[in-house]
């Protein structure tokens, strides 16, 4: 295998790593939206804790996806 190829194989694993964390992405957004649909709680890791929502305190995916995370 020349130096091309391995720099093509790269280029692809680095696509196909990002189209997986994309995907996962995704679910995530839509998996704890079904949860506030239902109105069921989740708990999270915040600041090194675990806070409980409840399903009013989760936001929608919209609003999670419309405005930059804030750290």
């Amino acid at each position: 295998m020349d130096k091309l190829e391995f720099t093509e194989l790269d280029k692809i694993d680095a696509l196909v790593k990002a189209a997986v964390k994309d995907a996962r992405r995704y679910a995530d957004l839509f998996e704890i939206d079904l949860h506030r649909k239902l109105g069921q709680s989740i708990s999270i890791l915040s600041d090194g804790k675990i806070v409980t929502l409840t399903a009013e305190q989760i936001p929608t995916v919209e609003e999670r996806t419309s405005k930059p995370k804030s750290n």
